[in-house]
């Protein structure tokens, strides 16, 4: 299933765009004090985590139930703009993912996430981190 096909995803306005995703600054997603609300920042981020997990390990699509373990969050300024997530996984941790997973068929792995508005302002910073079993 693509990520922006999932109900939810789409219920928020998440887009894909160049193989990021990006979320409108629009009524439907504001708080309180009218900037992206918290919660669908951490939902822009958790699927574009789950999104860089699909492109690092293309082979195991269908063959694995990836489920997520753990995330951390960090809010740094309000976003006040568009909204885009930037993925990113170190080479170490892929190749302890691959050893791992090859041995066991289970293996954890974390995913960076930066989100920044359209102006390269970066709103928060968040770390996943999955579990993905072999079926």
């Amino acid at each position: 299933m693509k990520a922006t096909d999932i109900p939810f995803v789409r219920h928020l306005g998440i887009e894909e765009e160049n193989s990021k995703l990006s979320l409108d600054f629009k009524n439907d997603v504001l708080n309180h004090i009218e900037t992206i609300h918290a919660s669908a920042q951490f939902a822009l981020a958790e699927t574009q985590s789950g999104i860089h997990l699909q492109k690092l390990f293309p082979e195991l699509e269908g063959k694995v139930l990836p489920v997520l373990r753990d995330a951390q969050i960090k809010y740094r300024k309000p976003a006040q703009e568009k909204i885009i997530a930037f993925a990113s996984t170190d080479a170490e941790d892929v190749a302890k993912f691959r050893s791992q997973f090859e041995k066991r068929g289970r293996a954890s792995i974390q995913i960076n996430v930066e989100v920044k508005d359209i102006n390269g302002v970066l709103t928060s910073q968040a770390t996943f981190t999955w579990f993905v079993q072999a079926l």
